[in-house]
């Protein structure tokens, strides 16, 4: 099985994440892309610019992407979704090569 993890971060954890979680071979992918978050945090309404990410693992190592993304985040709660996913055969079996 597979699995993506979904964090959002600012633009400095961005770099230090995708870094350590592709030369750790944790993470096979990391997508990233900017958003617009709205959230209630301490009993506040609270708006921010992020950059969500992105990242295909094996379901197996999904525990240490988080770990991994908890130790690198500046965040005091950061958000970690994981999801796990199938896909074509060709693009698991790269996952697999990589990801390790």
């Amino acid at each position: 099985m597979y699995c993506l993890v979904i964090t959002t971060c600012s633009n400095e954890d961005e770099a230090r994440i995708k870094e350590a979680l592709l030369k750790e071979k944790l993470a096979a992918c990391i997508s990233s892309f900017d958003v617009s978050s709205s959230y209630i945090w301490k009993e506040r309404i609270e708006e921010a610019k992020e950059r969500m990410l992105f990242i295909k693992t094996k379901k197996e190592r999904c525990k240490d992407v988080m770990h991994r993304i908890k130790q690198l985040h500046s965040y005091e709660l950061p958000e970690i979704i994981c999801i796990e996913f199938d896909g074509s055969m060709d693009y698991l079996k790269w996952i697999d090569s990589v990801v390790k």
